[in-house]
């Protein structure tokens, strides 16, 4: 239902004036001794009324445009299908190799690239997702918050390729990532898509802040580990006596996610190709009722 709403109502009280032409004709009067002799004009009959009407519906067109008519703004409750989810993607500067490792060259795409051209094929499916954009290298980037504007959100992840730093600060990335999300939407389905090709070391003090956070704001975390060619995978297990977050980052990376106590899923991608399958199966897994 469509409510009106005037910047100037008393206008309004104008309106009666708008049915003067049903009293009052606009042509000029002339004496005649008689019309009974003339015949019946249904075609002139017809006319004048139609003229009276145009001219009830212009005076009163005119003093409703003096009234500032505009629409009050409200809300519609639709249901979709999607979900909240922020693309939390690595910045450092090995992004910007290929997934051999080195410069891209002769028409090679690197893995920041080849990200960014996927989860852009993502956003453009007929889904009614809330997607927002971070990035991490030396510090955290909020590049777009939470929103359905599909535009927008493109604009965003086409940011996303440019160089980086070395630096790989996971940790403060991801807690902003969980600030993204409001506190008062806890019944939504949420997710964050972590895009990384290697993994930082987290202090076990944030570690235990990003422990709370995940918990209190019930988000499933996807890792989608860009792995480069000749790099330790996630599962891969180090010699005896190297088993260290510093000797094996994305090992013991896996295993604080794990620890996180919510639902976790971690992908290993070698390739674009990889890198395809992986996220249709995030789509996959990611399609619930949502509320907006």
């Amino acid at each position: 239902m469509i409510r009106l709403a005037f910047d100037y109502p008393l206008v309004l009280a104008l309106t009666p004036f708008a049915f003067a032409p049903l009293f009052r004709s606009p042509l000029r009067a002339s004496k005649a001794p008689s019309i009974d002799a003339v015949p019946v004009d249904p075609l002139s009959y017809w006319i004048t009324i139609g003229l009276k009407i145009c001219g009830v519906a212009a005076i009163g067109a005119v003093i409703l445009g003096a009234a500032g008519p505009f629409r009050v703004g409200g809300e519609v409750e639709r249901l979709g299908e999607g979900t909240e989810i922020v693309f939390l993607i690595d910045r450092s500067g090995s992004m910007n190799e290929t997934f051999a490792g080195r410069t891209p060259g002769g028409g090679e795409e690197s893995k920041a690239s080849a990200a960014k051209r996927l989860l852009q094929g993502f956003v453009e499916r007929g889904r009614n997702d809330f997607v927002g954009v971070a990035a991490f290298s030396t510090s955290p980037m909020l590049v777009m918050p939470l929103t359905d504007h599909r535009a927008a959100t493109k604009a965003a992840i086409d940011a996303v390729d440019r160089p980086g730093l070395d630096y790989t600060n996971i940790g403060r990335g991801l807690a902003m990532a969980l600030s993204m999300f409001k506190a008062d939407a806890s019944d939504r389905s949420r997710a964050i898509l972590l895009v990384s090709d290697g993994a930082g070391v987290i202090d076990p003090r944030i570690q235990d802040d990003l422990r709370a956070e995940f918990k209190k704001t019930n988000v499933h975390l996807y890792w989608l580990f860009l792995r480069t060619a000749g790099s330790p995978g996630i599962y891969e297990l180090p010699e005896a006596g190297s088993d260290t977050p510093q000797a094996a980052p994305e090992r013991h990376l896996d295993l604080f996610f794990k620890s996180l106590g919510v639902s976790y899923r971690a992908f290993e991608a070698e390739g674009p190709e990889a890198i395809q399958a992986e996220i249709h199966q995030i789509d996959q897994l990611e399609r619930h009722p949502v509320h907006f």
